[in-house]
């Protein structure tokens, strides 16, 4: 198994992302870790470099605020681009970067290729969950525009996905909706009710966005532009939750006292909402694993979505993808 890691993505590249690949690479012997970015730069951050670890040298990098498919088709030699390569080339079974997400996707699309009869890939985070494993929420921004044909194509690829990497049996499959009721919605919505209704999927019906983490559904599908409001107003939702704890918690002696009686309630919580213990968002629907990890990455999140992209092809999660679309008659490209 070989993983391939752009060093230059992220707010904390190339340092976090080379000890993160380094404390994994000691971990897990018997994977090899290709790293991506500028070899001096990577190796400021290098006592001594594991045997399980080549750096593949790139002397461009995409910036966050450039347009993504054209920096993809401009710098070839970036390292999201080679990183890429790798994979398309079957040189590395999976590539990982917490760079810019669109030139991400650019990459994924227009070198790694999609799976046989894919229409669109999915940008598809795990959502923590009341007493669950967690939602898989697909498109959060992959496709800003929707068709009823990408959202059962989604269903079925976070169905594969959930039953595979966590172990759930017939996933349930709902549609994010204004309202529980059958037929509400705009077109998209109705279109895409009946279609998951016919498809043989585990489909439990319309989500509201307040039951997004109420455990009703394993897989929760929409277009990528409510997807990522669903995303950013969670992120921004849960922390606003604990700065506003935190600022309350120093008001008063006495809430001081209950917050420290409270602080190993409150470390739980903040692990369960924490991204960093989820690794990264894979990128559903290419011809290869790519795992998408928060921009704010640390070594700590970097080497929990390497145990996570290992934990994908050693379930031969891809194959299994490629054997169902294949199979399903409903499936249209």
């Amino acid at each position: 198994m070989k993983i391939a890691i752009d060093a230059m993505g992220g707010d904390y590249a190339p340092a976090e992302i080379v000890y993160g690949v380094i404390e994994s690479a000691k971990k897990h012997q018997d994977v090899l870790f290709a790293l991506v970015g500028d070899e001096n730069k990577i190796k400021e951050h290098i006592n001594e470099l594991p045997k399980n670890i080549t750096i593949h040298h790139t002397d461009e990098v995409i910036e966050v605020d450039e347009e993504p498919v054209r920096a993809v088709k401009k710098k070839k030699n970036s390292s999201i681009v080679v990183a890429a390569k790798l994979v398309k080339e079957k040189q590395a079974q999976a590539m990982i970067t917490a760079g810019n997400t669109g030139a991400f996707m650019a990459a994924g699309l227009l070198v790694i290729g999609r799976l046989p009869g894919v229409a669109r890939p999915a940008l598809a985070p795990v959502f923590p969950s009341k007493g669950g494993k967690g939602t898989m929420v697909l498109d959060v921004g992959a496709n800003m525009d929707a068709k009823p044909e990408y959202l059962l194509q989604h269903a079925i690829l976070g169905s594969i996905y959930m039953n595979k990497m966590l172990g759930i049996q017939s996933p349930r499959v709902g549609l994010v909706n204004i309202g529980s009721e059958a037929g509400k919605g705009n077109e998209l919505s109705k279109a895409a009710y009946q279609l998951l209704e016919q498809a043989s999927i585990n489909f439990v019906g319309n989500i509201e966005a307040r039951d997004v983490m109420a455990d009703k559904c394993d897989v929760l599908v929409c277009d990528g532009f409510t997807g990522n409001i669903l995303l950013k107003t969670a992120e921004g939702v849960a922390s606003t939750i604990f700065g506003t704890l935190k600022s309350e918690i120093k008001k008063s002696l006495i809430a001081k006292i209950g917050g420290f009686i409270l602080l190993p309630t409150f470390k739980t919580l903040k692990g369960k909402l924490d991204y960093h213990e989820y690794g990264g968002a894979p990128l559903l629907g290419l011809n290869g694993a790519c795992i998408k990890s928060h921009g704010s990455s640390d070594r700590r999140a970097i080497m929990n979505a390497i145990e996570q992209t290992m934990t994908f092809i050693n379930n031969n999660t891809l194959e299994e993808m490629t054997r169902e679309l294949t199979n399903r008659s409903e499936v249209v490209e």
